[in-house]
């Protein structure tokens, strides 16, 4: 049973992406609404039945009072025992039955799996967003919206059914028992309902915006704490343990002032909330006993009229926070809608092709980016590379040797000029297909937190242990994680890297992060100071694997120590964004330009970029 009920919406259905979602709350719900349509409707129908079901239950206790009035007593099994059986078959069997249906939809077709389609779509939307626009957040603040948005989406559905439209159906059956009773039983009831909708709709017009405000706090002090527990090293190097806290301690503070101010309001409904069910008390009950004793009502119009009083004061405390509750977790969701409902910029051409490699050829034509500013990036710069050709890329820190690699990786879209490959302009052609063909070495080898296996085989996934294991001999990384053992006791392959590869040191993070890209072999190599983090025996084994990885493939390497590119065919030059030399090692020492100065201020083999400077 449970297994029907799960299985009745499909939360991983295909859909079209849409690069640019709805960004005001109610057409972005609706888009994840769709699969959902059939169990909504049949789960607020079943919600109905429910609370027509408790209504009619009330009346019949009434009926039951008057049916038993004194002198009934040896009458009422003969003249009422199959009505009273059948009631009572109703309520062990088919009751049950309504109820199970009514609950399952709930419980195991939407909340679960409205949860989940949110959870799978935020998260593929984010993951299509540029790299840019990660640069620009904290990856925690994003996980936390990931994380929170789904369960308030679903508890928003959930409360829908199980709260907004029962108490709707129960309301209106309530005034139908009672008008039926006596028209004039409406009149408190009427009243009543006016104030607490004046109620409700002055907590819900000022809960959204709390929990929104309340929402965005927790996403700071997330974002914040996972900044320190990701950057852990530094914080324990310069002993700022103490700052973090305080810096911690700020967004927490604020947290805490947003959720008081959150939860002034629902005192604030509570205490209304017990004045009005008072009033409606006493109104309905005393105008039915005022009936009663005019001989204008039954004792049982008084019973039912007391018992319905009775539980609609039990269920307006319970409606009221289920509507409070509803709308603060569409506040959770609004917040998360700053990161989720986010258009996609960056996004391939509608006619863009798969990119086809021939040769590896790279022009780059008049390109120009400064990431939105006047200055800084690259300027007007032209580079031929031809299929096959080695380039090492020099150049002071900021003179946008690691934009032009961006641009080729097409991480941004240049704000003017084109990059083309083998012809194909990287505008026109897949980012996959592009990434696909283009290799990576980088200073900083960030690992995923998974196995060394799962590191190595993320340059291949489809590539055999033999042709991963080979890899990763001839990155010299072999031999170290045969002997690698994690806390959980698995080793070699097995064994889990940490965080970005906490858990390796630099140089062991570099050769697993080469043996990724050997494995990969894709035509077109970059390779950005691949060799920075290893000391000078293990650099100069890998030197050679990298002249043989290079081999038959365009390469373009950054590199401050020059040794490691003198024989590279062309050596290119930066400076403020421009190329202002392009030669052979050799032509260039000739020239006794901006590269000779840098070869001869070398310390141990790098550029000393600051006495150039």
């Amino acid at each position: 049973m449970f297994r029907f009920f799960e299985n009745l919406v499909d939360p991983y259905v295909a859909y079209e992406d849409d690069d640019t979602p709805p960004q005001r709350l109610w057409p972005f719900l609706r888009t994840y609404v769709r699969p959902f349509k059939r169990v909504f409707w049949a789960a607020g129908i079943m919600s109905v039945v429910v609370a027509v079901i408790e209504i009619w239950l009330i009346a019949y206790m009434g009926r039951v009072v008057d049916l038993i009035a004194p002198g009934s007593e040896g009458t009422v099994w003969s003249d009422y025992g199959w009505e009273f059986l059948a009631v009572g078959l109703f309520l062990l069997t088919l009751r049950p039955i309504l109820q199970v249906i009514d609950v399952a939809l709930l419980n195991q077709s939407i909340v679960p799996n409205f949860g989940t389609i949110v959870r799978w779509r935020a998260h593929r939307h984010v993951l299509r967003q540029s790299v840019g626009w990660f640069e620009n957040d904290f990856a925690g603040r994003i996980a936390n919206r990931i994380m929170q948005t789904p369960p308030a989406a679903g508890e928003v559905a959930f409360q829908v059914f199980d709260a907004v439209t029962f108490a709707l159906a129960y309301i209106v059956g309530a005034a139908v028992l009672l008008a039926g009773a006596d028209p004039r039983l409406m009149i408190p009831l009427f009243i009543w309902l006016i104030l607490y909708a004046a109620l409700v709709r002055w907590t819900v017009k000022r809960v959204g915006p709390a929990a929104k405000a309340s929402s965005d706090a927790r996403s700071e002090v997330t974002g914040r704490v996972v900044d320190s527990y990701t950057n852990i090293h530094s914080v324990k190097m310069f002993a700022h343990h103490d700052r973090e806290i305080d810096y911690a301690r700020e967004a927490i503070e604020a947290t805490r002032a947003a959720l008081q101010r959150e939860m002034r309001l629902y005192t604030i409904m509570d205490v209304t909330l017990v004045l009005l069910n008072g009033l409606l008390i006493v109104s309905v009950v005393g105008w039915a006993l005022w009936l009663w004793s005019g001989g204008l009502a039954s004792a049982g119009i008084v019973a039912a009229a007391a018992a319905l009083t009775l539980r609609l004061n039990a269920m307006t405390g319970w409606i009221m926070w289920a509507v409070t509750n509803l709308f603060q977790n569409l506040g959770v969701i609004s917040e998360g809608m700053e990161t989720i409902a986010q258009p996609v910029t960056l996004v391939d051409d509608p006619a863009a092709k798969t990119l086809q490699v021939d040769g590896g050829g790279i022009e780059i034509q008049n390109l120009s980016h400064h990431y939105g500013r006047s200055a800084g990036g690259i300027d007007t710069l032209s580079l031929s590379i031809k299929p096959g050709e080695k380039v090492g890329l020099v150049g002071r820190s900021g003179t946008g040797k690691s934009t032009l690699v961006k641009l080729l990786l097409r991480f941004y879209d240049a704000e003017s000029g084109r990059i083309l490959i083998d012809g194909q302009d990287i505008r026109g052609i897949t980012q996959d297909s592009l990434r696909s063909s283009i290799g990576m070495v980088q200073q900083e080898s960030a690992l995923l937190h998974r196995s060394v296996r799962d590191n190595i085989l993320y340059g291949d996934p489809a590539a055999s242990e033999a042709d991963m294991i080979a890899a990763a001999k001839r990155a010299q990384a072999h031999d170290f994680i045969l002997d690698l053992e994690d806390g959980e006791g698995r080793r070699g392959y097995d064994a889990q890297v940490g965080e970005r590869g906490v858990k390796l040191s630099g140089g062991q993070r570099q050769r697993i992060t080469l043996a990724r890209v050997i494995l990969k072999d894709a035509p077109i190599l970059l390779l950005d100071e691949a060799t920075s983090a290893l000391d000078s025996e293990v650099e100069a084994v890998i030197q050679e694997t990298l002249a043989d990885l290079m081999e038959g493939k365009t390469v373009i390497a950054i590199a401050h120590r020059l040794s490691t590119i003198a024989h590279m065919d062309r050596i290119v030059v930066m400076d403020d964004g421009r190329i202002v030399e392009d030669g052979t090692h050799e032509e260039l020492l000739a020239r006794d330009g901006l590269y000779a100065s840098f070869w001869s201020r070398q310390s141990g083999g790098f550029i000393a970029t600051e006495a150039a400077e």
